[in-house]
């Protein structure tokens, strides 16, 4: 799974599979195995949101899970490119489009199968394929981008 971490203001994307391990070994308190040195991380609240305390440094920190992307974003209002992303890991079952299409809202993407349960993904608003990225039989992560609309 892929999620955006922003420290101290800085934007870093971190793709789960990077991290050799993560455990919560106390409320709040996390052992990370980040390329073969082990972190402890302890996560307190703070009136600005969240701090991460490495090593004795705090930095201020928010995690923002691309299964959280609203209705309210800037692709569902009609602004901007939307990428449309794997909701959880899964398997391509179909393509409903193609690069070029002229989607509408709520029309359906890519169909992916997690769970033995089939997930149509559909285009918040109107727009025009921009790239389809999803290839019928290939396996995706949660958080993958599947095909971007503009």
């Amino acid at each position: 799974m892929k999620f955006e971490v922003v420290v101290d203001g800085r934007t870093v994307e971190i793709d789960s599979q990077q991290l050799g391990g993560a455990l919560e070994v106390e409320p709040g308190v996390y052992s990370v195995l980040l390329e073969g040195v082990s972190y402890e991380i302890r996560i307190l609240p703070s009136p600005e949101g969240l701090t991460a305390s490495v090593e004795g440094q705090r930095f201020a920190v928010e995690v923002r899970d691309p299964r959280d992307a609203g209705r309210n974003s800037l692709a569902a209002s009609g602004s901007g490119r939307q990428n449309v992303t794997a909701p959880m890991p899964g398997k391509v079952v179909r393509v409903l489009a193609v690069k070029g299409d002229q989607v509408e809202g709520g029309q359906g993407l890519v169909v992916v199968e997690a769970m033995k349960m089939q997930n149509e993904l559909k285009a918040a608003r109107p727009g025009r394929v921009m790239e389809m990225r999803a290839r019928e039989g290939e396996t995706v992560g949660a958080g993958d981008i599947l095909v971007v609309l503009e």
